[in-house]
């Protein structure tokens, strides 16, 4: 059967792509860890689970609204609202099966052939992909370790073309973890405000996750005159443990927001009406286990970035928020067979029995990123894994 120019023009995920060989290992009776796939590692509250059982025992198991229902739709502009500073209100609103579907939605509905998106890299493996199925081409613009890995202004503004349709930011950042700050938003909302055309994507997943009492800060809270052109997306998949569940949500202006809604009514319609009723618990529930996460969270970032320090062949990168370290490699080419960082990847899962993933996937050369969502037991092991396989290399 024929496959259209661009379903071949798309790469396969690289971390779907590592974390299936992990669990082919696995499946080998190897005992690898798998730090590929960022998802935390407990399960989802009881309370949430509870509610959407008494849900779908209640008859909750039907078709909802195209956009969610009315009840989440509220909660997730309440929610939004208090974080932003926005005044969102349901038409501003769409529930999908995740964040990517939401960011996918919104690109197909929005470029025409040739159209630009900007992506700083390091960048999520999706985001050039989904791009190029909606027919628009990614400009990749490298931000360097020295500049924390985030674009700045002066890179914005020379990068920007009549094409450019859209910037994408993603604070915290995957996979490096990096956070804009306020002063930095605002210098890109400079450059922004002279574009008029460029509509901006924050990618806002890990906005529960930033670390050493630092403060989330969205463009639409810095920045309320380019609230028209900005579209939010987050979800509960990360703060809430609900990976699985696949809820995401969306915030913009009603008019293109009515569009999202019109193409997912052509594709998946609602989101699963029984994740939507945990959502709802989710969002009126107790927050409280949110800050015991992130103390443990901190602990294993701390735990990470000391133990690999150790090795004088591996830089790190200390992050600001989300859960995974971006570890430079570089050093590392030159000895043994090692000449990238896939090389340093597929060493490491065949000598140390630990699956992590190229920075070459996420658009950066030299670097390895790792989830460290993990139970402490399960880390320690997995780092002295890394650290005596490089060990046994540089000898």
């Amino acid at each position: 059967m024929q496959i259209n120019q661009n379903i071949s023009s798309v790469r396969v995920s690289g971390t779907i792509k590592l974390a299936q060989r992990a669990k082919d290992m696995i499946a080998e009776g190897k005992n690898v860890i798998d730090l590929t796939e960022g998802q935390p590692h407990y399960n989802t509250p009881a309370h949430i689970i509870e509610a959407a059982y008494t849900g779908a025992l209640e008859g909750k198991t039907r078709y909802t609204a195209v956009a969610g229902t009315p009840h989440l739709r509220k909660l997730i502009a309440d929610h939004i609202n208090k974080l932003n500073g926005t005044d969102y209100q349901l038409d501003n609103i769409v529930v999908g099966c995740g964040g990517k579907q939401l960011i996918f939605n919104a690109l197909m509905v929005s470029l025409e052939q040739g159209d630009e998106v900007i992506i700083p890299a390091p960048y999520w493996v999706s985001y050039p992909e989904i791009v190029k199925i909606a027919r628009g081409t990614p400009i990749l613009v490298q931000c360097p370790e020295v500049a924390g890995f985030k674009i700045t202004a002066q890179q914005l503004e020379s990068t920007i073309t009549n094409n450019t349709r859209w910037l994408i930011l993603n604070s915290p950042g995957n996979p490096t973890g990096a956070v804009y700050v306020r002063s930095e938003l605002e210098e890109i909302a400079t450059i922004l405000r002279k574009h008029q055309r460029v509509a901006i994507l924050c990618d806002d997943i890990y906005e529960a996750i930033i670390y050493d009492d630092a403060e989330f800060n969205s463009l639409t809270k810095v920045a309320p005159d380019l609230i028209p052109r900005t579209l939010t997306v987050s979800g509960l998949s990360k703060s809430y443990a609900m990976t699985g569940w696949r809820i995401g949500y969306c915030a913009g202006e009603s008019d293109f927001i009515g569009q999202m809604i019109k193409l997912q009514g052509q594709s998946t319609t609602n989101a699963s009406s029984i994740s939507q009723v945990g959502a709802v618990a989710a969002l009126e529930g107790s927050q409280e286990f949110l800050k015991d996460w992130l103390h443990d969270y901190t602990k294993a970032r701390d735990l990470v970035c000391s133990k690999l320090s150790q090795s004088p062949y591996l830089d790190i990168y200390k992050p600001e928020g989300a859960f995974y370290l971006f570890v430079g490699c570089r050093k590392l080419f030159g000895t043994g067979e090692l000449s990238n960082d896939h090389d340093v990847c597929n060493y490491l899962l065949e000598n140390a029995h630990v699956a992590v993933i190229p920075g070459s996937e996420f658009g950066s050369q030299g670097y390895f990123r790792l989830c460290f969502a993990k139970q402490e037991e399960l880390l320690n092991e997995a780092i002295d894994n890394i650290l005596q396989a490089i060990s046994v290399l540089s000898h």
